[in-house]
């Protein structure tokens, strides 16, 4: 049984051990190396009979495979972004196949390829057309930020959610707040002259973190001391501009005088079992309100949370990938999914500034079938996955100028060996989204075919005369249907 995301394996155990007893090996990232051995022997000795556990828990020592389950199947933390590049999704496909088991893949939202594959047959849908219980669906309100703007409120939470949050605590109910942003401000600039505060080693802004009074970059880890005067023009007109999930907990506070509050993200769960424990917390000690990122969204059930805020619905919309708007629909429809799980009816109220998007309006609705006939039509008129594969070859090199020889060169040797091919479509090469990341250059060369054997012999060709040149300081990564295009 496979989970997204380590903070839902207590959760799944607990689940598991109730109904099947101590019969369960648990495997994840964050076990000790003796904890990992202990359970990797149990499953080797045939003394765990389920095994749960994060993407890598599909190499298990399995004896006699009967079944595998992949919950939240469209996540993306199921395809590994670093080396070996494995989708636990594929390797899941071809155990079951070797084994003629079945594999069963659960979503309230399936990834667009997914369901393209039920579409054609490929797969059976089992559907499950109500919720636990027969519980309603939440009651989903969507809140134009012009309309705050225009209205003179530029704090971070809309009149309407401010009502819904003072109603909840009066109520003795608990909220969540979603934001996919953590820190305090994205980025610090300089009012005067432009400055604006950027990591040494990665072309990429600092974030402002409070707690510490620390500048952060998110993608190195570097980090440096807030700064009052502008290091350039010597002016004291910094602004902080943006907002992550520690401003919002600090403005929550503000507002609402003695409200509990608890908050989840990458900065608070770096201790072993601290997604454990914010969520025991948040379930038994009375806490009114959640703040999260991405982790408060997926499959937890709080019986007392009763209202879900999604304070900026733009932030996964407005990305570089051809995928936002799959993503946003995802996000909306699975936070949604925290409102209301008991006696009590929930609501959503979603914050955005675009209103009248697609993604956003069925995720209102919580309509995948027209979300899915909508989003496939577009990716059909621009050839996007399902329609074909996307090949990414990154370059990284330590020096500028080799980074872009070099991916001129592959350039030109992918365009003179795939030249028969009709289907193959190369893009010319250019400087990655974030050019720069741990003092390493960065340039990228996309490639759009239907990926086969004779695709991968032609492609390591490619390789081979790569590493016969010998480029010493450059290094070539290539990742088929990445889930990050930065």
């Amino acid at each position: 049984m496979l989970v997204p995301e380590i903070s839902l394996t207590p959760q799944m155990v607990n689940r598991f051990l109730a109904r099947f007893g101590d019969i369960i090996a648990v495997l994840h990232s964050k076990l000790s190396v003796g904890e990992r051995y202990d359970e990797w022997n149990k499953i080797k000795e045939n003394k765990a009979n389920i095994i749960i556990g994060a993407r890598s828990a599909i190499f298990a020592p399995v004896q006699n495979l009967g079944i595998v389950i992949i919950d939240e199947e469209h996540d993306s933390s199921y395809k590994s972004d670093m080396t070996p590049r494995y989708n636990a999704k594929d390797i899941a496909r071809y155990l079951c196949k070797k084994n003629n088991v079945p594999l069963i893949l659960g979503s309230a939202t399936p990834d667009i390829n997914t369901y393209f594959k039920m579409k054609n047959g490929e797969i059976k849908l089992l559907l499950l057309k109500n919720r636990a219980n027969n519980l309603s669906l939440p009651n989903v309100e969507i809140i134009d930020l012009r309309e705050e703007l225009a209205m003179g409120n530029k704090s971070m939470i809309s009149n309407r959610l401010y009502e819904c949050i003072e109603k909840n605590i009066e109520n003795k109910m608990q909220t969540i707040l979603f934001l996919n942003r953590r820190g305090y401000s994205t980025f610090v600039m300089c009012r005067e002259c432009g400055f604006t505060a950027k990591c040494k080693n990665c072309n990429i802004t600092l974030t402002y973190h409070a707690d510490e009074n620390k500048l952060k970059c998110h993608y190195c880890g570097y980090q440096t001391n807030n700064f009052y005067k502008c290091p350039i023009c010597g002016s004291n007109k910094i602004k902080y501009f943006g907002a992550g999930t520690q401003k919002l907990e600090e403005e929550i506070k503000k507002i609402f005088k003695g409200v509990k509050t608890i908050r989840m993200d990458i900065d608070t769960v770096t201790k072993k079992n601290s997604h454990e424990i914010i969520l025991d917390k948040f379930k038994n000690e009375d806490i009114d309100i959640l703040i999260g990122t991405q982790m408060v969204v997926k499959g937890h059930h709080f019986p007392k949370v009763t209202l879900v805020g999604v304070v900026a619905a733009d932030g996964s919309l407005n990305t570089n990938d051809f995928r936002a708007g799959e993503r946003t629909f995802q996000i909306l429809t699975q936070v949604a999914g925290r409102a209301g799980r008991e006696s009590q009816n929930g609501k959503v109220i979603i914050q955005t500034y675009n209103k009248d998007n697609y993604s956003i309006q069925y995720a209102k609705e919580q309509n995948y079938e027209k979300f899915y006939e909508d989003e496939i039509s577009i990716r059909r008129q621009l050839n996007y996955p399902p329609y074909c594969d996307i090949i990414l070859f990154s370059l990284v090199s330590k020096y500028e100028k080799e980074v872009k020889e070099v991916s001129n060169y592959i350039h030109r040797l992918l365009k003179k060996e795939f030249n028969k091919y009709n289907n193959v479509i190369i893009m010319n090469p250019l400087p990655a989204p974030i050019n720069k990341i741990k003092n390493r250059y960065r340039w990228r060369i996309i490639m759009k075919c239907k990926f086969s054997n004779n695709i991968i012999d032609v492609i390591n060709k490619v390789l081979d005369e790569f590493y016969s040149k010998k480029y010493k300081n450059t290094r070539i990564i290539v990742d088929v249907n990445p889930t990050n295009m930065y």
